[in-house]
């Protein structure tokens, strides 16, 4: 028999008893990633102490779960994208990990790579790429470098917890300020609003550009799906006040969920656009790899009633499957639910008025103000306690 980790026809087999959700955690377990070689279970020898390896609170609640920051020096800064369906050819991510904690986060199966999980480590060991701002001048810098705007935070959000203090986004952004260079962020955290001052004044020059994304506008519900970023009424609050600033704001009805936030479509379009927003779009739950599985197990621990009308529906738009990766399809699904998520959406655009300007945001953002880095650090400037932007004397 296969264990919870496997898939046999398709379907994930999940432990027989549902996981006791990680207080202000998305994810319920610690799911081994797809390259590990050896197998573990968690067992009880009574000798746990209620820490995050184990035990639980006085209240029979599973414990919280410790947040720790590493420090990367990254090899490179920019990752080039080839997929037909996203409107974007190049972005920078300063974080690897995400402590939002959103259990449906496509990059959480990245954490494989690292021989970490998926699961509670993907939102609780987080890398900071503490070199991303002098490794994107020096990129920039280059005589062989073409400007087209730079999608940032795509992967895991530039502003999650752990940037307030180590302010990366923030000095990225003053580089593609300085370099008058576009840039596209998307986010879920209201801590954006720090950086209004810089995305203001590259917007009056068609150089920045924000998209929110917004799940639910139920807290309770917004609570257990995506426990660490911002509450769905300050994201509103969020995209008024990037809005009242001058900055083109777009917002992001993703995931759409079956039972859990589909019935919400119209009423997230009515709220959003009277936030402000210009554009919108969505995108149906995704379940790649180990999401699956993790997916499946925050259902049972927080829908148990709805688990196998949910998991139903998604594979009447899949297929019959879990997941279906192709291009054509695994934005939005195929069938006739698919159909009737596509047509509430429309509609209500429609007659809301958004989607009105034509073109993609990333196109009509502008690259040909374009100057590159005049001070350009040399590699591991920083690392030698080397201000940015500082030269070396001897090159």
């Amino acid at each position: 028999m296969p264990d919870h980790n496997e898939q046999e026809e398709g379907q994930v087999m999940l432990p027989p008893q549902p996981l006791k959700a990680k207080k202000g955690r998305g994810a319920v377990s610690n799911l081994q990633g797809r390259y590990e070689v050896h197998g573990r279970e968690d067992f009880d020898d009574g000798w746990s102490d209620g820490d995050e390896d184990g035990g639980e609170d006085a209240d029979g609640a599973a414990p919280a779960w410790k947040t720790h920051v590493t420090d990367e020096q990254a090899r490179t800064i920019l990752s080039r994208n080839a997929s037909p369906d996203i409107p974007f050819n190049v972005s920078l991510n300063p974080y690897r990990g995400c402590e939002h904690g959103c259990i449906y986060c496509f990059a959480r199966p990245t954490h494989s790579y690292l021989g970490l999980s998926p699961g509670l480590d993907f939102e609780s060991k987080i890398f900071a790429k503490v070199n991303a701002p002098e490794l994107l001048r020096r990129e920039l810098a280059k005589a062989s470098y073409v400007p087209e705007p730079i999608a940032l935070g795509v992967n895991t959000d530039a502003y999650q917890p752990c940037e307030r203090e180590l302010k990366l986004t923030r000095r990225v952004l003053e580089v593609l300020h300085e370099c008058e260079h576009p840039v596209a962020l998307i986010t879920k955290s209201a801590l954006i609003e720090r950086d209004i001052d810089l995305l203001a004044a590259m917007a009056a020059k068609r150089q920045a550009a924000v998209a929110i994304t917004v799940t639910t506008l139920d807290p309770a519900i917004a609570r257990t799906l995506e426990p660490r970023a911002a509450a769905p009424a300050r994201r509103l609050r969020t995209i008024r006040a990037l809005t009242e600033a001058g900055i083109p704001v777009g917002v992001s009805i993703a995931p759409v969920i079956p039972f859990v936030t589909e019935p919400e479509i119209e009423r997230l379009l009515e709220a959003v656009c009277e936030a402000g927003a210009l554009h919108a779009h969505y995108v149906v739950l995704r379940l790649p790899w180990e999401v699956n599985p993790l997916f499946q197990q925050w259902l049972q621990a927080h829908f148990p009633d709805r688990a196998q009308r949910v998991m139903n529906r998604v594979r009447d738009m899949r297929g019959g499957k879990d997941y279906d990766s192709s291009f054509a399809s695994r934005m939005h699904g195929e069938g006739v639910w698919a159909d009737l998520i596509r047509q509430r959406f429309e509609k209500a655009v429609k007659r809301l008025g958004l989607n009105s300007a034509r073109g993609s945001r990333f196109k009509l953002l502008d690259a040909s103000q374009f100057k590159r880095p005049l001070a350009v650090p040399p590699l591991g400037a920083r690392a030698k306690g080397k201000s940015e932007g500082q030269l070396d004397l001897f090159g």
